[in-house]
């Protein structure tokens, strides 16, 4: 066996963490959810509102990539993005998603699965105010997910963007730019526990309220 797999394969943390039981979970999915975000703030935890997105195009095909949640509630979580990208024709093909907060520091992680849909302009104008000038200008530089030439054809556009919008005291919002929300069906609650005897508790859509139910780890 060589060095690199036998490393691999004694590579192991041992979860300690306190239980994760049913009379503490919150009353609601996104209660608890912003109960264990607070806590991840609080353990200055990198980028804690970044999750891992896993779509899938309407062959089949899935992928997965990194994006920071910007808002959640009971009708879901949102994250923004331009609606020409990879993910957004998968979304559009199929309208379902995945997401993963990965607290892996807190020994913890919490999986949603749901559909998907389009926020309203005015959510998007809303959020895209607070954006950096930067980040507005660059979102209309960059042909997200397209094949490009090389950097500088990306710096070349941003420059570009830069002397159209110089005199504006505001950027606008691209029109091929906006926010996707997933409407949760499920969304797991994922604790690390010794021995691998890990804490899943999961809150499950029925037709017209919420099931916790405990899963085997």
């Amino acid at each position: 066996m060589s060095q690199a797999k036998a490393t691999l394969s004694g590579m192991r943390v041992s979860y300690d963490a306190e239980p994760l039981r049913e009379d503490l979970l919150g009353e609601t999915w996104h209660e608890q959810l912003r109960e264990w975000f607070d806590e991840a703030v609080r353990a200055e935890l990198a980028e804690p509102n970044a999750m891992v997105l896993a779509t899938a195009d309407a062959t089949g095909m899935p992928s997965s990539r990194t994006v920071l949640c910007k808002g959640f509630d009971e009708r879901g979580l949102v994250f923004f993005t331009n609606y020409t990208s990879s993910k957004s024709h998968d979304l559009s093909a199929t309208r379902v998603a995945a997401a993963t907060f990965p607290w892996l520091s807190l020994q913890r992680q919490v999986n949603v699965r749901g559909t998907v849909e389009k926020v309203k302009q005015e959510e998007t104008a809303e959020y895209w105010a607070h954006r950096p000038r930067g980040s507005q200008l660059g979102a209309w530089a960059s042909p997200q997910s397209s094949v490009v030439p090389g950097r500088d054809s990306l710096e070349s556009s941003l420059a570009g963007i830069e002397r159209r919008f110089s005199d504006a005291e505001r950027v606008p919002v691209p029109p091929h730019w906006g926010g996707w929300r997933i409407r949760p069906e499920y969304v797991e609650f994922w604790q690390g526990r010794p021995d691998r005897l890990h804490d899943r508790l999961r809150f499950r859509r029925t037709d017209d309220s919420w099931k916790v139910e405990r899963l085997a780890p």
